[in-house]
């Protein structure tokens, strides 16, 4: 250790208390964290690329400082859905230090790490006050059954109004308006039910009418336009 001369010709003071660190909630415990392996939790993070033309929703499920599952979630960009997959090979397995060490290949995935490990460690987790914590899958349970992201995409100009495109319901088919063109309510296509009726032998017309459905009021319509040529 390498001192200054002023630090040197100091006279030592003694610290007086010492109270360690402040406990915080970790799976309904109060805990003292001094090092890595003091911390489990399972939270979410969301980061932003530097151009911000995309960001990751990262979710990490902790248990003793070493990192049992990770869900990836991108949006806005082609090129993160790869770092997605690369990152969900990388995480598990990890110390949290070292996941916020490690290049997880896009700007957003590693800025969602950071984000996430701030909350982490200062006892800001979802799982803070559930005894044990959250099992190892929990994470999936934020995509639902048919294990996709719960995803909103619209969009609108001054001159034609607004259109919906997806909803968590699915891929929206057809936007119904009333008599003043007023939006009230949609169709849809929920796209995750239509893959399983698929995988279970229908062939993919009978899939597709099963997974159909509409939101709102469909039956009222004066008309009902396709937001993707109308």
């Amino acid at each position: 250790m390498i001192y200054s001369h002023e630090v040197e010709t100091m006279c030592p003071v003694t610290q007086g208390v010492k109270h360690g660190a402040a406990p915080i909630p970790e799976e309904a415990k109060w805990v003292q964290a001094k090092e890595i392996k003091d911390i489990s939790a399972l939270t979410h993070g969301v980061g932003w690329c530097a151009p911000q033309q995309g960001a990751c929703k990262l979710t990490l499920n902790v248990k003793e400082g070493i990192i049992q599952e990770a869900l990836i979630e991108t949006v806005g960009c082609s090129g993160m859905t790869h770092s997605a997959a690369m990152a969900a090979e990388i995480l598990p397995g990890l110390t949290i230090l070292e996941a916020l060490n490690t290049d997880l290949v896009c700007d957003a995935i590693n800025t969602a790490m950071r984000e996430l490990f701030l909350q982490i460690v200062y006892g800001r987790s979802q799982s803070a006050f559930s005894e044990d914590g959250l099992p190892v899958g929990a994470g999936l349970e934020d995509l639902g059954k048919g294990l996709r992201s719960q995803v909103g995409t619209m969009y609108g100009t001054l001159a034609k109004g607004p259109r919906y495109l997806e909803m968590t319901d699915g891929y929206v088919t057809g936007i119904a308006l009333n008599a003043d063109d007023e939006i009230i309510g949609y169709t849809f296509i929920n796209f995750g039910k239509m893959m399983d009726f698929i995988k279970k032998g229908d062939d993919a017309a009978t899939a597709l009418e099963k997974a159909k459905g509409q939101y709102g009021r469909v039956d009222d319509a004066v008309k009902i336009i396709d937001p993707r040529k109308e």
